[in-house]
Parts: structure tokens; sequence; C-alpha cells
């Protein structure tokens, strides 16, 4: 009888804990409930109620529309001292409703605060972006998300991350073009550790937002170059994807 491989063990373990973490969560504890669709109501009635908010909207997605840096940059500006704050928010934001990528925001915080600040910063966006989209598929629990799509994908998650852990975690992040706030939301509805997801996020965006921010305070006429990047990646991943699904 040949000997179970090296590790294989402990990803069997890592899986079956997974599986029995998912099956726990397929039922949403009901304050987590509340406190989603309660968020989720509260911006919807300030978006109807207050013109002044649903003007702020308007810009915000505008800018980030149009992927304009220097817009981004005096929109960020104009906050004065919460300047830095607002940079944060428009990391959220972005991670959660805008198909935009998340180095645009990095782009303007070189051109707003120079390398070592808007490097800095913009660490700590992408890393407090990725926990609030981890934490609202933990709130939202599997079952909604498996109605969507699919409980085969979930599966197929959990093995993913089962087997290769943390590193999984790093290695999407230090790679430019894929989808960040798709791997922070799969990451939540897996058996991962909130502290270590967190860890191996502020270790994996730190190089790439280090060369964002110096494009965007010396060589802003060079962004273009990682945004072509991104967009051939993900254009790949999709074509890929959609090329297995419809072969027979």
């Amino acid at each position: 009888m040949n000997a179970p491989a090296p590790g294989a063990s402990s990803t069997r373990q890592r899986l079956m804990a997974a599986r029995r973490l998912g099956a726990k969560r397929r039922i949403v504890p009901p304050l987590q409930v509340v406190v989603t669709l309660g968020a989720a109501a509260l911006f919807g009635l300030a978006y109807l109620l207050s013109d002044e908010f649903r003007a702020e909207v308007g810009a915000i997605a505008a800018i980030l529309g149009r992927g304009d840096a220097e817009g981004l940059r005096h929109y960020i500006l104009s906050y004065g001292l919460w300047a830095p704050v607002a940079s944060l928010a428009l990391m959220v934001v972005q991670a959660l409703v805008a198909p935009v990528p998340s180095s645009l925001v990095s782009f303007a915080n070189g051109l707003a605060f120079g390398v070592g600040w808007g490097w800095a910063l913009s660490v700590a966006g992408h890393t407090l972006a990725a926990g609030v989209c981890f934490w609202l598929m933990r709130a939202l629990g599997r079952g909604p998300i498996e109605a969507v799509v699919g409980r085969g994908w979930l599966e197929s998650a959990d093995r993913w991350f089962a087997r290769w852990g943390t590193a999984a975690i790093l290695i999407t992040r230090l790679v430019p073009g894929v989808a960040f706030d798709a791997v922070s939301f799969a990451a939540g509805l897996t058996g991962i550790r909130f502290d270590r997801f967190l860890a191996a996020t502020a270790i994996g965006v730190a190089p790439q937002t280090l060369l964002y921010a110096y494009l965007g305070h010396a060589a802003v006429q060079f962004i273009w170059i990682p945004l072509a990047i991104t967009g051939l990646v993900v254009g790949g991943c999709a074509l890929a994807a959609w090329w297995k699904r419809t072969r027979p």
C-alpha cells in the first residue's frame, strides 16, 4: 500500500474543517443579517433622501469610471486634514461597488501624498477593504452565495484554500491583475483565519502598491501600463472560464 503523500493528511483535515464550518454557515445568524441589511438600508435611504450624498456618490463614480487618477487626487485632497480618511473610504467603496482596479486609488495616493506616505496609505487601504469584503461574506454566510454561484464553486474554493492556506492569499496578492476583491470575498466563505488573512494581504500588496505609489508620484504618464496588465489578466481569466464552461 502506498503511503499518503506528505501534507496530504493535513490538507484533508483542513478541507473537512472548512466543510464543517461551511455547513454551519448555511444558517446565517440573525444579528449578522440585521447589521448587513441595516447598513445597506441606511446607504439606500441616504442616497434617496440626500441631494448632497447623491451628488457625492455621482462625483466619485464619474472619477472612478473615467480612471482619472489626477481627478481622484484632487477629490481626496479636497477633504483637507481628512484626506487620508477619504482615501481609505474610497478604497472600501471601490472594493464593494466600483468595477475599477484598486490600483487607481494607489496611483492617486502617490500623487496626493508622495511615495512613502502614499504607499503606506495604500497598503492600509487595501488591507481595510479586504477585511470589509471578508467580513461581509462571513455575515452573509454561504447559503445566499451558494444559491447564486452553486455549491461546486464554493467547494472548489474550500479545496484551494485548504490546500494552500495563507500562502494562497499571499501569492494572489503578489500577482498583479488577480481579482483582489474576488479573493477577499471567497476567503470570507472559507475557514481561513481572519488575522492570517489580513497579514498575508498586507505583506502581499506591499510590493505592487509601492510601485503604483511611485508611478503616481514620479511617472504618472506610465500609469496605463499596470492598468493594461490588470485588464489583460482579468480578460484572460474570464476567457479561460468561458472556454472551460462551453467546451463539450
